[in-house]
């Protein structure tokens, strides 16, 4: 039986993978539980899943949730922890065998590291890892024997394909993308979108902060700078196409010009089970990619002028060190102020650059320079929202 632990339990990711291992059966066995402020959701969860122990963010949150427990008669609950430490101490149990690091944002950084310094299974749908600290983390799973397997239907699919392929033989990987709710939309339309126009996607149902990343496609501009770490990738040679359909998920070229492809509905579950039970293959109950009456297939290049977020991470990407961490730190600064009525939909872009042409590029060291660098992002990243998006000062 394999102990795993679940870091953003509430989430999406994090309950696809509760159904995963529900169906697993005793294969597998919930140890442990780390949520962020959705008390009664991970006192439900706690109660379906009696987990060893669990982590919540905030101290004030326990009375809650040991509340909550009293109230369905969870008896005897476990121990609670809390905050990052309580994520770095779940992460990092003796008794896990494998990690799903499914928390939004940079807060997944500490207990990513912690679990790859011990050697773990880490089955990884938190994006800004490897974006903030790809070089890091990837160091630290090479010194420990750790294993990076992705979740994120785009990075699975890419694992998929790759797998028996000896790496002389890519010429590139192929990241698809659905184009989001604005793939159509005019530059006049995408000025004036609204939050509730942003969250429309197409064919994914995602977190909120997610589902803008996809819109601006700044997601897959995170997804090019994880998979150049991933796979051992020069971002050059890591293209985008739009493919509305959603039905594959990723695709590489060889050098002989063929083209490994990875098709399958559009259901997360498919990429979590691969992860946690790879190298084999278990049935599913999930339903089948149908062929009939007719599947269509469409492909298009990405349109940089109206997306160009995609832009800005490459140019992360090809000047590595720091400044994958200062276009996520600001990202995620400027989606939450559009999602908060503070900026326009196409004022992220212009937020972001705005921090990179003030950052001087370093190399990346540590995760805990990197943490510096990205609370650096995320002031000044607020200050240009502040001032209308300028401002005067020094760089990090």
């Amino acid at each position: 039986m394999k102990n795993v632990v679940i870091l953003g339990s509430t989430g999406s990711i994090g309950e696809n993978t509760l159904n995963v291992i529900a169906h697993l059966g005793e294969r597998f066995r919930v140890f442990g539980l780390g949520a962020g402020r959705n008390v009664q959701r991970l006192a439900e969860q706690i109660g379906q899943h009696r987990p060893a122990l669990v982590s919540i963010a905030r101290d004030e949150d326990v009375p809650k949730l040991r509340r909550q427990l009293d109230a369905l008669g969870i008896s005897p609950s476990p121990p609670i922890l809390v905050g990052i430490d309580g994520l770095i101490a779940l992460a990092s149990h003796p008794e896990a065998h494998i990690v799903v690091s499914a928390t939004v944002g940079a807060v997944g950084l500490r207990p990513t590291s912690a679990a790859l310094e011990r050697g773990k299974r880490v089955a990884l749908a938190n994006k800004e890892s490897l974006v903030v600290a790809g070089e890091v983390m990837i160091r630290t799973a090479r010194e420990s024997g750790a294993e990076l397997i992705p979740i994120d239907s785009e990075h699975n699919a890419l694992h998929q394909c790759l797998r028996g392929v000896a790496t002389q033989h890519v010429r590139r990987l192929i990241l698809t993308a659905s184009g989001g709710p604005f793939r159509q939309a005019s530059m006049d339309e995408m000025k004036a979108a609204t939050p509730e126009q942003a969250l429309r996607h197409p064919t994914w149902k995602m977190g909120r902060k997610i589902t803008i990343d996809s819109a601006t496609l700044m997601n897959k501009g995170l997804e090019i700078i994880e998979a150049s770490w991933l796979f051992d990738m020069e971002p050059d040679r890591i293209d985008v196409v739009i493919h509305p359909q959603s039905v594959v998920h990723s695709m590489v070229e060889l050098i002989d010009g063929s083209v490994i492809a990875q098709l399958g509905v559009t259901d997360m579950r498919c990429a979590i089970q691969y992860a946690l039970t790879f190298p084999d293959r278990w049935p599913t109950p999930l339903p089948r990619l149908s062929f009939a009456p007719r599947l269509s297939l469409e492909f298009h290049p990405p349109d940089t002028r109206r997306f160009p977020c995609l832009a800005l991470a490459y140019r992360a990407a090809r000047a590595g060190g720091t400044m994958p961490a200062v276009l996520n730190a600001a990202n995620e600064v400027a989606v939450q102020a559009f999602l908060d009525g503070r900026i326009g939909f196409m004022e992220i872009p212009e937020v972001i650059r705005s921090v990179m042409d003030d950052h001087a590029v370093r190399p990346a060291e540590s995760i805990e320079q990197l943490v510096r660098v990205d609370a650096w992002a995320r002031d000044r990243a607020q200050h240009a929202i502040g001032n209308g998006g300028g401002w005067t000062g020094g760089s990090a």
